[in-house]
């Protein structure tokens, strides 16, 4: 009798814990269906008015259409993006924060040897937004008129031919050293803090050149105040037609783009990865989105989650590789 009611309480114990499963699993189901039931915020680690910042409001305002879900753009610079990431590495891995990742994302765990995070580990890539090619410009009053020329003269002249970048470590720096390790020549490189006073030497005849986002390059070029002399990239550029790419003229090496896209916390579930790709998707479709984007310079590269982890291991090594080679170190 006792091995009867022990084995009945046994099977009364086993549907009550069945029965909890059995209510537990339609509201796990229903919480990941219901994504996303808040807001969503979209850390930008740099300050408001810049491409970076300009290119997630534009696509964050189509994603949160596809979401039925607002979307917050909060700007964090500082720190040569360290900040932004930083907290994004360290924010809840639900959904609800995310980071408009960029080079630095590729180049930060070379540059600095103590973070309080590991780029490579403690950010998911979600997908990619697009990309806009540097381009190699010197002063409309330059000496050098194409850029075999400049190469030509780096060679004969490795103590005399300067270059500007917005800092140490800044996209434009590691892919002016990208040129001269692929054209074979020297130059000085001249750090300043930020793009606009470097522009402004360039202009002024006191920087030889620069590689330079198309997005700032544009405006002094249809000014007439300077002159473009390749496309870092395969192909031409849209904004550019004229202007040949690195690749045309044998330096397929020396390719080098400003590029973005969306990263999410580590251990965000796949679930959730996936419905932010497939909004940030139909958000690259949008035909005004396509226009504007172009507008800026930049190529849309929609795709999946997988294509954008692979794209940004590719460039992890590419840039790793350029820092350690150039000895470069962060300020």
């Amino acid at each position: 009798m006792r091995a009867c009611s022990a084995l009945s309480k046994l099977i009364r114990g086993l549907g009550v814990a069945a029965a909890l499963v059995a209510t537990a699993a339609p509201g796990l189901a229903h919480a990941a269906s219901d994504y996303p039931s808040k807001p969503i915020r979209i850390v930008v680690p740099y300050a408001p008015g810049g491409a970076v910042d300009i290119v997630t409001r534009l696509v964050a305002q189509k994603m949160g259409e596809s979401l039925k879900q607002s979307i917050i753009v909060d700007n964090r610079p500082g720190g040569a993006t360290n900040i932004g990431m930083d907290l994004v590495a360290r924010a809840p891995a639900d959904g609800y924060t995310l980071l408009t990742a960029s080079n630095s994302l590729a180049s930060n765990g070379a540059l600095f040897t103590k973070l309080n995070f590991d780029p490579s580990k403690d950010l998911l890539p979600v997908g990619a937004i697009g990309y806009a090619p540097l381009v190699v410009v010197v002063s409309s009053s330059s000496q050098f008129k194409t850029l075999q020329n400049l190469i030509d003269y780096g060679k004969a002249n490795p103590d005399k031919l300067t270059y500007a970048s917005a800092g140490n470590g800044s996209s434009g720096h590691l892919a002016s050293e990208l040129l001269k390790d692929e054209g074979k020549f020297n130059a000085l490189h001249v750090p300043y803090k930020g793009g606009a006073p470097a522009i402004t030497d360039l202009l002024g005849g006191r920087i030889d050149f620069m590689s330079i986002n198309p997005v700032e390059a544009i405006p002094h070029i249809k000014a007439d105040k300077m002159r473009p002399l390749a496309v870092m990239d395969s192909k031409p550029a849209a904004m550019l037609p004229n202007v040949p790419t690195v690749s045309s003229l044998g330096l397929g090496g020396a390719a080098a783009s400003v590029w973005w896209g969306f990263c999410a916390p580590k251990g965000t579930p796949d679930d959730v990865v996936a419905k932010l790709n497939e909004a940030l998707n139909q958000a690259l479709a949008d035909e005004n989105v396509k226009t504007r984007l172009s507008e800026l310079g930049a190529v849309a590269t929609p795709g999946s989650t997988a294509d954008f982890t692979k794209f940004v291991q590719d460039e992890t090594a590419k840039w790793s590789r350029v820092i350690k080679n150039a000895n470069i170190k962060a300020d």
